[in-house]
């Protein structure tokens, strides 16, 4: 607008400028809205993709972690934005109309959740005429979601005593069983104190802090006396899954750091975990993890775990692995079976264009590009058969992903030749190529996947709570987290609640026969929907 078409009045200025400000108001909302909008579909479009094909990439975990928190500060910002275009459009004239937000739609809520009524008094008297004389006509319910702070509570076991009219003989009826001897802690405490630390990775300090705000006084010594205890009450559970994992014809293998306290300083231990998963060939069997600590990562440490194993381990070219591979290995030596996505992220590393374009790569490497386009076409061929029987994904393989590893593989070596040995590419390509039967052997056996995911996904939850409870205090500690998280993990892989799952445990274990502890398995174990309710 020119300046000689202002007007000379202060007031019409003022309402002019007030306009505009809410002109500019609606239009940060829109674009706000527009912004979280596209975030939303763009997140849901990820996901999407993830259930249909599985993870699209190396970065597809961290991609969707990415994107959820990019999402969030959208529709944060989003609603800011809605509010102050509300407030300036009502401070400018009361016929401007405020922007609203259109939000994705929300799920109903679960029907399980209880509800509680409040009625809200409806008027005593006609709004037009004054009339008292009304009639309930009907009633608008709106939801709106609330939470309970946690309640604590002491539960009393009172066992009352008889004396015989006869015999004068004192009848009593037996004292429960307790989780722990002489312990104060019932079994959904203990369950959420063990699922809080190793599920959630919130350490027993954080805890009890927590717990003194809410008014109960739990020191860190108590919680951590209640933990090691019931580490020893679940180990038999820990070695029924362990025997369950080493009776698998395959087994995925893989391991990551562990800090751990020494004198001073902390030093860098290791979690290694063997996963059985046979869903991706339709297998029968549950899937279950197992977790093992070490201080060290010498190669005794998978001869120990795996001593007594005949099968198929896939895993990443760690030199600690290839004594189980030696032809003298007794019982025999097990079947190598290398990993497609380690492969694959080496060329993936130098055909990043992102990286090159942030400056971290010198160039983006041809070669690279062309190998990581040849390496998702097999890929592809891979999820199309995820669930498939083992003997039908032989069948596929061998008739369409055959060809395209043969020509892989002539490619690299042609490529290879012209190479210089120091060269980034070349190195990529030398991994696959010393180990190319263990790459290709995927290819004579249906029950081999193409990837080691299964176990990097089994490590993802170590990963991501080392920022949180910075290191473990011990070896012993090591050993303890260990156990945990193979309950824990074991009980996520089945689709079984870890929490609910550890609380109803605790609550039967000391009452359950030996031969019968299998029943407690998150595969076998049926929870008890009256304990749920209650």
């Amino acid at each position: 607008m020119p300046i000689s078409a202002l007007p000379d009045d202060v007031e019409a200025l003022k309402r002019l400028v007030l306009a505009r400000e809410a002109d500019l108001a609606d239009a940060r909302a829109r674009q706000s809205s527009s912004e979280a909008l596209i975030a939303h579909l763009r997140l849901t479009i990820e996901k999407m993709r993830r259930d249909l094909y599985g993870q699209r990439s190396e970065r597809g975990a961290r991609l969707l972690d990415q994107m959820e928190l990019e999402l969030e500060e959208l529709e944060a910002a989003a609603s800011e934005d809605e509010l102050a275009d509300e407030r300036a459009a009502a401070a400018a004239d009361t016929t401007v109309r405020s922007f609203t937000r259109k939000r994705p739609s929300r799920k109903p809520f679960a029907e399980h959740l209880p509800r509680e009524r409040i009625i809200v008094p409806g008027p005593t008297a006609c709004t037009c005429c004054g009339s008292t004389r009304l009639a309930k006509l009907g009633e608008d319910v709106s939801e709106t979601l609330e939470v309970v702070p946690r309640q604590w509570k002491v539960l009393q076991y009172v066992r009352e005593k008889f004396t015989c009219r006869s015999c004068e003989g004192i009848s009593q009826a037996p004292a429960p069983f307790r989780v722990l001897p002489r312990g104060f802690a019932g079994p959904s405490l203990l369950a959420m104190v063990l699922f809080e630390k190793y599920g959630q990775h919130q350490p027993l300090n954080r805890q009890a802090e927590r717990y003194r705000r809410e008014g109960v006084d739990l020191s860190l010594s108590t919680l951590a006396d209640q933990v090691g205890g019931c580490a020893v009450l679940l180990r038999p559970l820990y070695d029924l899954i362990q025997a369950h994992v080493l009776a698998a014809p395959r087994v995925h293998a893989d391991d990551t750091t562990v800090p751990v306290l020494a004198k001073g300083k902390t030093v860098t231990g290791r979690a290694w975990v063997y996963v059985r998963d046979e869903r991706p060939f339709g297998g029968p069997d549950p899937p279950a993890a197992v977790f093992h600590y070490s201080r060290d990562r010498t190669g005794d440490h998978p001869e120990r775990h795996l001593e007594g194993y005949c099968g198929i381990v896939q895993a990443d070219a760690y030199a600690g692995f290839n004594r189980l591979y030696a032809s003298d290995r007794r019982p025999e030596p097990l079947i190598e079976a290398a990993c497609w996505a380690h492969a694959r992220r080496k060329f993936f590393v130098l055909a990043d264009v992102a990286a090159k374009a942030r400056g971290r790569l010198p160039v983006v490497a041809p070669l690279a590009i062309e190998a990581v386009k040849r390496i998702d076409a097999i890929f592809a061929i891979e999820r199309e058969m995820n669930g498939v029987a083992a003997a039908e994904r032989l069948f596929a393989r061998r008739q369409r992903t055959v060809l395209l590893v043969d020509d892989l593989e002539a490619w690299m070596r042609t490529e290879r030749a012209r190479l210089s040995r120091h060269a980034e590419v070349a190195k990529a390509m030398d991994y696959m190529l010393k180990r190319w039967a263990a790459f290709a052997r995927f290819l004579d056996d249906g029950r081999i996947c193409l990837s080691n995911n299964a176990a990097e996904r089994a490590l993802r939850g170590i990963a991501l709570g080392r920022k949180a409870w910075l290191f473990a205090g011990s070896d012993r500690g090591g050993d303890r987290a260990a156990l945990m998280y193979t309950l824990i993990q074991t009980a996520r892989l089945n689709e079984v609640d870890p929490q609910a799952w550890l609380s109803d445990v605790l609550a039967r274990i000391n009452d359950h026969r030996a031969r019968d502890l299998h029943q407690l398995l998150p595969w076998n174990w049926a929870p008890n929907p009256v304990a749920l309710a209650a």
